[in-house]
């Protein structure tokens, strides 16, 4: 089998005119970037805003595992297989992090012949939104501290800035940093710290905001420091919102790409799911429900991370109301919830199946919770047997879910027609009864509490003194009635990566909380979560390349 950058390497894409064209969209309402990526113009956006929206389907998945999910595999084949079924469907995905390219994870542009391309562009630079952000939040850092030093007119307590510098990279020794060192000139000394950018509240704004005029009011309202008096010190007190929404003038249109079947794709976007809200751009899924009668979207890692903030963020702020779930499962990784070392997955093992598939069981039903119909899908492998398949979908529909096998990885869209048409046949016979998990007008300590025991099953949460502390002050700010965001590891439902399965007996360590006030809610990290990740002692880096004729090696 070739490798997925083999794979799309070889394949013939269309010029994205012609991928446009399918949809509607003339050439004039194009910014393209070369002949395979384009962003769509306002204008066109504009000009379809009072179409009917199309059936909206969310696919997530297990908590993910070293044996793979392959959720947004999944996506883009679904997509694909909508397609071979005569149905206009349309993909809108999150833009990849150079984090994790270059880390652990690789890319995200999906796998075998289910990707959506050109590959290497979309895992690299793209049309550069995430250089856009990360420049964007840098301006906001650059202006803070030369407030301070042109006499700090605003009284900033300097131990008290919560605004962080943003790098789109993998590199721990940013984490903690001291700026200001040298001669007076060169500003006031302080403690610093860096996030990676997809945890940056801008990526967050950017991706909630509806237009031009949405993005400026929540970049003004970010929080960046407090004063000596305690009140909070914003972007728009710093006067530096009109520069920033310039750097993003751009970065705000969705952009367009296709899968190697030519479907469109609406790629815009990236918060990271266990330390941001997890979702592509407000504004593409809003899009994308205008130009197709199907929309196949995606929210990061296990549903416990992405779809729990897809629903109570996401859906919440943009009033959506998806239709269907898909729910992506192998038979690997619930092997590896059961116990089995990654070297042994492939040996059939159903004592291990049995004991693994309690991770499934409880992410439907935590699904099920939101009112919304799921379908789960196992991601085929060849060593899957005929027994352990039939036992997992005889597991799913015995608790009310349809099930599907997906082959799309090995044979596209044609992989996916099983999926397809559950999917379809669930959208006709059940009717979405979407809902929250929890209200506004929750306390922000009832909202933690509602979505660790709801969701991740735990029996209670610890503050920290810390947290404590910020929960109150936040409240009494007023941002009380505002959404929590989870920072939390993807590996497990609880916030110890080590516990596999189903966890029981076990509670959620809360030790750090703050306001994202443009992005429209509050951050709660728990455990050892990071928002600054590291690299491996072997990163994918060692791997990449590049040939003298300019083809790239080594992305996956």
């Amino acid at each position: 089998m070739k490798t997925d950058i083999q794979i799309a390497q070889e394949a013939r894409l269309k010029p994205i005119v012609e991928v446009a064209k399918s949809l509607g969209i003339g050439e004039d309402e194009l910014e393209l970037f070369g002949k395979y990526k384009a962003k769509i113009s306002d204008e066109y956006l504009e000009k379809i805003s009072a179409n009917p929206d199309g059936k909206l389907i969310l696919v997530t998945a297990i908590n993910p595992t070293p044996a793979g999910e392959g959720k947004t595999t999944t996506s883009v084949g679904l997509g694909q297989a909508l397609g071979k079924l005569g149905k206009k469907a349309v993909i809108a995905l999150r833009e990849p992090s150079l984090g994790p390219c270059f880390g652990v994870k690789g890319g995200a542009a999906g796998g075998g012949f289910a990707q959506v391309v050109p590959m290497e562009d979309l895992n690299l630079h793209f049309t550069g939104d995430f250089h856009a952000i990360t420049s964007a939040n840098n301006l906001l850092a650059a202006i803070l501290d030369n407030h301070i030093q042109q006499g700090n007119e605003l009284g900033i307590d300097t131990r008290q800035v919560v605004w962080k510098r943003c790098l789109d990279m993998n590199d721990r020794v940013l984490r903690n940093v001291v700026v200001g060192l040298g001669a007076k000139a060169d500003g006031t000394v302080r403690e610093d710290h860096f996030v990676i950018t997809v945890a940056s509240e801008i990526m967050a704004v950017l991706c909630l905001a509806g237009d031009m005029r949405d993005l400026k009011k929540r970049l003004g309202r970010m929080v960046v420091a407090y004063n000596f008096q305690g009140e909070p010190v914003t972007a728009a007190d710093l006067n530096a919102v009109g520069a920033m929404a310039a750097l993003l003038k751009d970065a705000m249109k969705p952009n367009l790409i296709q899968t190697l079947e030519h479907t469109p794709a609406l790629v815009h976007g990236g918060p990271f799911a266990n330390i941001a809200h997890g979702c592509n751009s407000l504004r593409a899924t809003k899009a994308a429900l205008k130009m197709a009668d199907y929309v196949v979207t995606e929210a990061g890692f296990g549903a416990d991370l992405g779809a729990e903030k897809f629903f109570d963020i996401k859906c919440r702020i943009g009033g959506l109301r998806p239709d269907a779930v898909v729910l992506v499962a192998t038979i690997r990784a619930l092997k590896y919830n059961g116990g089995v070392p990654k070297a042994e997955l492939n040996q059939e093992n159903l004592t291990a199946l049995k004991a693994g598939i309690v991770n499934l069981e409880k992410h439907m039903e935590n699904l099920q919770k939101y009112g919304v119909p799921v379908v789960v899908t196992l991601n085929s492998f060849v060593t899957d047997t005929e027994e352990e398949v039939a036992y997992v979908k005889q597991f799913c529909e015995s608790r009310s879910c349809a099930f599907a096998l997906s082959q799309v990885w090995e044979k596209g869209g044609e992989g996916g027609i099983a999926l397809a048409n559950a999917v379809l046949d669930t959208l006709e016979k059940k009717e979405s009864r979407f809902q929250v998990l929890y209200e506004d007008t929750l306390s922000l300590e009832e909202k933690i509490e509602r979505i660790a025991g709801e969701i991740y099953g735990a029996e209670g949460v610890n503050y920290s003194a810390q947290a404590k502390a910020q929960l109150q002050r936040l409240e009494k700010l007023g941002f009380g009635k505002l959404p929590v965001c989870m920072a939390k590891t993807q590996y497990s439902l609880s916030d110890n990566p080590d516990l596999l399965g189903r966890p029981r007996n076990f509670r959620i360590d809360i030790r750090e909380a703050y306001v994202s006030a443009g992005a429209g809610f509050v951050v709660v990290l728990t455990g050892a979560v990071m928002t600054m990740p590291g690299l491996p002692k072997k990163p994918a880096a060692f791997s990449i390349d590049v040939k003298e004729d300019g083809v790239i090696t080594g992305l996956f």
